[in-house]
């Protein structure tokens, strides 16, 4: 039986469109998340502003741009050296818990993993704890440099035991989590033991602070934080790899050893230069990459830097609420970013019902 010439000439046609079509599509795309990622971008800087105009003191837009061209006035003051340093803070916080967050649930394929179920945090807690009570709560460099001390000897812990059972995801996550418990246990153990003012400080570092970092600090914590993104943003391809699993990953030329170390530790790194002198921001690692793989999808060149911003605009709103909400007061940054992390991460998921995992 023969084909008539009219089916076999669409049948050709189609087969040799379908890839044109493909591509143009893959590249709609992909442009579409790049303006994504711009508009992304333009809000971050409208917040930024915004958190610099707004506060006990307010002032509008015009104010603000002239009190960072100016060199003396009181809006200088305000803006400057009150405003732009917590807010500076705060992005670099959000940066890097939102970038630790998203690689560490890549690297271990689990959507509940970030560095702070991998005990990190509550090892940084405890590295500040000892830090408070060897400096009287006075030294705050002593107490930063505590917590990164034993949020990097967290994870070489986490490490090493999971080279020991073959680096398996599973093992990694049992591990921080008891590790994470260890640690908890004993920062209540010296709490019970400190004095009234060592637990004051205990609990304050826990809330959560953006106001004690200066500019000296906030260099320090961008060496943290700024020269491992590029290189987590190069291994995009290999946690996209990794999403598919292990062996799916090996097929691929991807060592999954080096990238799933690697990713722990620069991770560790990043949460430990972000909140070694804010103190505990929960949630942001946690909710920003869940926001993010909502929005863009689960590829991790966009992925990335689309929680970095995410990242940075949920820790500069909070930053914004925590200084307006109960004027005077400044309400502590860790609540306000679990009261603000919390619904909208609800709402996401309740209102996108596909699986987006």
């Amino acid at each position: 039986m023969s084909i008539p010439m009219s089916i076999k000439n669409m049948v050709v046609s189609r087969s040799c469109s379908s890839p044109r079509n493909t591509i143009a599509s893959y590249r709609s795309i992909t442009k579409k998340k790049i303006v994504f990622l711009c508009l992304l971008l333009g809000i971050l800087l409208i917040t930024i502003l915004i958190g610099l105009a707004v506060g006990a003191s307010s002032l509008d837009l015009s104010s603000v741009f002239s009190a960072l061209m100016r060199e003396d006035g009181l809006a200088r003051s305000i803006v400057v050296e009150l405003r732009l340093p917590r807010i500076t803070v705060a992005v670099l916080a959000g940066w890097g818990l939102a970038l630790s967050g998203a690689v560490t649930q890549a690297i271990l394929r689990n959507p509940l993993a970030s560095p702070f179920t991998l005990g990190v945090a509550s090892g940084a807690g405890f590295g500040a704890v000892l830090g408070i009570l060897m400096g009287h709560g006075l030294h705050q460099w002593l107490i930063a440099s505590s917590a990164f001390g034993f949020a990097l000897l967290t994870s070489f812990f986490i490490l090493l035991v999971a080279q020991l059972k073959n680096v398996s995801s599973e093992t990694m996550i049992l591990a921080g989590v008891a590790t994470m418990f260890f640690f908890s246990s004993l920062t209540s153990f010296v709490q019970y033991l400190g004095t009234m003012e060592e637990v004051h400080e205990i609990t304050f570092w826990f809330f959560g602070s953006l106001s004690r970092a200066g500019w000296q600090e906030i260099g320090v914590a961008l060496l943290m934080i700024a020269p491992p993104t590029p290189l987590l943003m190069k291994w995009a391809w290999s946690f996209n790899a990794l999403m598919a699993g292990d062996e799916s990953a090996k097929t691929l030329g991807v060592n999954v050893w080096r990238i799933r170390l690697g990713g722990i530790l620069l991770a560790s790194l990043i949460t430990a230069g972000a909140i070694c002198f804010t103190g505990i921001i929960g949630f942001v690692g946690l909710v920003a990459p869940h926001i993010a793989r909502m929005l863009v999808g689960s590829d991790h060149r966009f992925l990335l830097p689309t929680s970095v911003l995410l990242g940075a605009i949920l820790v500069v709103n909070a930053d914004t609420l925590s200084r307006t909400l109960w004027v005077p007061q400044v309400i502590p940054i860790g609540i306000v970013t679990s009261f603000l992390g919390v619904p909208f991460f609800f709402y996401l998921l309740m209102k996108r019902r596909r699986d987006y995992w």
